[in-house]
């Protein structure tokens, strides 16, 4: 799930876990059933008849209170794949939040859309690879497809997030100072510090349609939605071959998967298995919302079962 720096350690991590860190920096099936923090008991033996989904209550394009995001689609087909009712726990507050808020606290037992290896969790295999995009008017005679292209020179307006490998891109290639303020309005011209402001995609991708900005950069699940439902733009998925200016790789794409607590080796177990048996369901719920995938990375296919359990998984 937008991406940002760990500007500490100069790690590059993806949407959820690279947010939560950076705010952390800051500051300190079937039928779904619908509760709230708070409604089932913490220390309660796990109900093995219902799988309980940690989930942002309005953060389309991926979570939504009626269910519409994509990641709610997936976690619906795992939950039957498991053969267990899928139970949305959902948190009033931004998904950054649902690691620290809800699952640690035992309210809940599952996020989906995490990157491969957050270190505040137990990941699954992989479920698929996406990267950053570019986002253009379809009729546009700039020639962009990667950070190199001599045609983003003559680009006046980017959309971009701060915090992310886009932005070390976006310095490097000399457009971060005439965008710093078109940067901070698509923001609402709200101060980050000790806070996490979410710029909306759609907002980006409709800024890119009407001829506000020239080109937006951003994760291509945030945007793929939105893309796919305007005609007057495409996106353009970029190569992962990106450097800093030290020649320090900013990677730009990532593997996805569904998160589970330190200590929950069974659920990992479980979970790894309803993926794989609801695997074209899942592939054509991405690609129904239009996101542009990639093979997953040969280190993390085999990661999380072998590595938990210590056998051969099959």
């Amino acid at each position: 799930m937008k991406v940002e720096q760990n500007w500490k350690t100069q790690i590059w991590t993806g949407r959820l876990s690279a947010l939560a860190l950076s705010v952390s920096f800051a500051a300190f099936a079937s039928q779904a059933v619908f509760a709230s923090p708070g409604a089932t008991a913490a220390n309660s033996a796990p109900d093995k008849t219902k799988l309980r989904i940690c989930a942002a209550g309005s953060e389309l394009p991926f979570s939504h209170r009626e269910g519409t995001g994509f990641e709610n689609k997936i976690a619906n087909v795992v939950a039957e794949s498991m053969g267990r009712t899928a139970q949305f726990v959902w948190l009033d507050k931004a998904s950054i939040y649902l690691v620290r808020d809800l699952l640690d606290k035992r309210e809940c037992d599952v996020v989906m859309g995490l990157d491969t290896g957050d270190p505040r969790v137990l990941t699954t295999r992989p479920y698929y690879r996406t990267g950053y995009v570019f986002v253009q008017k379809t009729d546009t005679p700039l020639d962009i497809k990667n950070w190199d292209s001599p045609d983003l020179g003559k680009v006046d307006k980017v959309g971009f997030i701060a915090g992310t490998p886009v932005e070390t891109m976006v310095r490097k290639v000399g457009l971060y100072e005439n965008n710093f303020n078109y940067m901070k309005s698509l923001m609402g011209f709200k101060d980050r510090r000790n806070q996490y402001v979410r710029v909306p995609p759609e907002k980006m991708v409709a800024e890119v349609a009407d001829g506000t900005s020239d080109l937006a950069v951003h994760f291509a699940p945030e945007v793929a939605r939105y893309v796919k439902g305007n005609s007057k733009v495409k996106l353009t998925l970029i190569p992962d071959n990106n450097t800093r200016s030290d020649g320090e790789k900013v990677p730009h794409h990532f593997d996805q998967s569904v998160g589970v607590r330190l200590d929950d080796k069974e659920l990992l177990a479980a979970v790894d298995l309803a993926l794989e048996k609801a695997k074209s369901q899942i592939d054509k719920i991405i690609a129904d919302e239009g996101i542009p995938t990639l093979p997953i990375s040969k280190s993390n296919r085999g990661a999380s079962i072998d590595a938990i359990l210590g056998s051969e998984f099959e």
